[in-house]
C-alpha cells in the first residue's frame, strides 16, 4: 500500500511515455496530475484547468515548495508546458528539483528513457511541437531558433538525459527506465514499492513519419 508521503515526479520529456506512466499510476490507485488539472480531479477551483508546470513554479516561488498548491496529488507525469504563452520546464530546473527533495524527502524521481532519434521523430509528428513550439521558444538546453531539425532535437534530448543522470547520480530516490525494456514495469514496481496492474501504451502518436 502506498504511504501518504509518496510523491512521484516524472523527469521525462514530451512523447517519451509520460501519459503511459500516468495511466499506470492511475490504475495503481494514485492521484495523477498529467500536464494540467482537469475537471473531476480537484475541488479546488483555484487550480482547476491550470497547467502542472505553472502550478509547480507558483508553489516554488510563493511557498518554496513546488508541490504546495497540489497536495491532493500523488504523482506528476508530465510537468512541462510550452503553449498558451507558457514555456516552463521544471524537470530541467535544479533549484526547483532540489526544493521538492527538501520538502518531500520521500519523493521518487523517474526518468523515462526513449531512444533520442525515435523521440525526436515523435516530437516532429506531434501537432506543432517539433516545427513551431520548440524552435520558437527559448527552452533550457534548446535556445530560441533551435529544435526544428532531428539533429538539434536529438542533441537536446541527450543533453537532458545527461543532466538528470548527473543531478541524481547514485541517488536512491531516482530511477531511469527504458520504455523499450521488457522489464520496465517490474523495475518501476520495485522502485516505487507498489504493484502496477496495468502496463501498456497511452496517447500513442499515430501520425506516420513523412514519406512513410
Amino acid at each position: 500500500m502506498v504511504g501518504p508521503a509518496l510523491k512521484i515526479i516524472n523527469l521525462g520529456l514530451p512523447k517519451s511515455g509520460t501519459t503511459t506512466l500516468g495511466e499506470a499510476l492511475k490504475h495503481a490507485g494514485l492521484r495523477v496530475a498529467d500536464w494540467r488539472i482537469r475537471p473531476g480531479q480537484t475541488e479546488n477551483r483555484a487550480i482547476l484547468r491550470s497547467f502542472v508546470g505553472r502550478l509547480m513554479y507558483d508553489g516554488y516561488f510563493t511557498h518554496g515548495d513546488p508541490l504546495a498548491l497540489m497536495p491532493e496529488f500523488d504523482a506528476f507525469s508530465e510537468i512541462d508546458i510550452v503553449r498558451n504563452g507558457l514555456n516552463l520546464w521544471p524537470q530541467t530546473d535544479l533549484g526547483l528539483l532540489s526544493a521538492i527533495r527538501q520538502h518531500h524527502p520521500g519523493a521518487r524521481f523517474v526518468l523515462i528513457y526513449r531512444d533520442a532519434a525515435a523521440l525526436s521523430d515523435s516530437m516532429a509528428r506531434w501537432s506543432n511541437l517539433g516545427n513551431r513550439r520548440l524552435p520558437q521558444n527559448t527552452i533550457p538546453g534548446l535556445p530560441l531558433g533551435y529544435g526544428q531539425t532531428d539533429g538539434e532535437r536529438i542533441r537536446w534530448i541527450e543533453g537532458h538525459y545527461a543532466f538528470c543522470r548527473q543531478v541524481f547520480a547514485g541517488a536512491p530516490d531516482f530511477l531511469e527506465y527504458d520504455i523499450a525494456d521488457p522489464n520496465a514495469q517490474s523495475k518501476l514496481e520495485a522502485f516505487l514499492g507498489l504493484e502496477l496492474p496495468w502496463w501498456g501504451r497511452a496517447n500513442e502518436n499515430t501520425r506516420k513519419p513523412q514519406g512513410a
